[in-house]
């Protein structure tokens, strides 16, 4: 398969010139329906001809598996969360924080980035913004930073300008200095390669409803089998844990821990397909025809609105306008999906392998006038 066979498999993409990817990426039909086959399934052969919590499990078993390769871990390091937020916020809630603990984040994270430190704080925990310029973070204000801190929480791409961060390298400093690394990936899977042993962080996050075309509710989430069995999740079921019935419990070994009960498996299943889909493509393929369409589109924008690199690092461009709101508007009654970044008078396209020279094109054309 390669992208253009993909595109034609994607409905929305043939109503609008779509470029939003980062937000949200538009299944293909067959992810959807493998999602709906399992649901059908589930509800009306299984609980007459099989187990309904074994069908779920497998595909759960099946899911985890996937995705591990996927990601160059192993299945016992992945657990399956219903978002990029979720699984943030699960490790948040399993760090046994005291009064004066020290988390460092960027001033370039998602609110899922942000927020969980945030509620932290009414506890005593210290919350320190390293920050940054042009999406650039410097590796020695970050070395600083993380002195005396527990953990150290950043983005391998900026939803913001695009820019890729040294992961590898900023996962080294923290742990030097004797803190934890949680890393935000959820702008990597489906645009490039993506390999969690390459960067050697403590935790990494991410979903698949983005550039991997899945479902909302297909998140999953990397722990490093050490660190997942010091890490005590505040919510616990029966998927969570060894014995259910058992008093004490004790917690599954490694990352599933962080499973907790009956979710639905359908986003899962439809991960698994759309992981399946890229792979098929190609996602070195894929990355290299995002950086041509980013290129072209980069090579058009005036110098001084330009936010992110001249030469992209990643499918996701932010560029200066007057009024961000009415420019997503205006594009938007033209048929072109961008959006707006928050408190900024800037609009950002997510550029994917499926998109095509003529609709960077037409969304040059669309923002011309922001630059006259």
């Amino acid at each position: 398969m390669n992208p253009t066979e993909l595109r034609a498999d994607v409905p929305a993409l043939q109503e609008a010139v779509y470029l939003n990817f980062g937000a949200h990426g538009p299944s293909p039909r067959y992810v959807v329906e493998a999602a709906n086959e399992f649901q059908q399934s589930h509800e009306y052969h299984a609980p007459v001809r099989d187990d309904p919590y074994g069908a779920a499990f497998e595909a759960f078993d099946r899911t985890r598996e996937r995705v591990a390769s996927f990601i160059g871990a192993a299945p016992d390091e992945v657990a399956l969360t219903e978002s990029t937020t979720a699984g943030i916020n699960a490790v948040a809630n399993a760090i046994d924080w005291e009064p004066g603990d020290v988390v460092v984040r960027t001033d370039l994270e998602h609110p899922a980035g942000i927020l969980p430190w945030q509620r932290l704080r009414a506890d005593g925990v210290e919350v320190r913004v390293v920050e940054t310029e042009d999406g650039r973070l410097d590796p020695a204000d970050f070395a600083e930073a993380v002195e005396g801190a527990k953990l150290a929480v950043f983005s391998a791409v900026t939803w913001t300008h695009g820019t890729r961060l040294p992961v590898a390298e900023l996962v080294d400093i923290a742990h030097d200095a004797g803190a934890r690394t949680l890393v935000d990936a959820v702008q990597v899977p489906g645009q490039m390669p993506m390999d969690v042993t390459e960067w050697n962080a403590d935790v990494v996050a991410a979903a698949g409803h983005k550039w991997l075309l899945g479902l909302w509710g297909g998140g999953f989430l990397y722990v490093d089998r050490e660190v997942a069995e010091s890490l005590a999740p505040r919510t616990v079921g029966y998927r969570s844990v060894e014995t259910p019935t058992a008093d004490p419990y004790e917690f599954a070994a490694g990352a599933r821990r962080f499973e907790v009960g009956s979710a639905n498996p359908a986003p899962h299943v439809a991960l698994r397909e759309a992981i399946e889909v890229i792979d098929e493509v190609g996602v070195e393929r894929i990355q290299q025809r995002i950086q041509r369409l980013a290129a072209r589109f980069v090579d058009s924008v005036p110098s001084d609105a330009l936010r992110s690199p001249e030469t992209p690092e990643s499918g996701l461009v932010t560029v200066d306008v007057e009024d961000s709101a009415a420019t997503v508007e205006r594009l938007s009654n033209d048929g072109i999906v961008i959006r707006a970044l928050p408190a900024s008078n800037a609009v950002r396209a997510s550029i994917h392998a499926v998109n095509t020279a003529s609709e960077v094109d037409r969304l040059v054309e669309a923002l011309a006038p922001e630059w006259e």
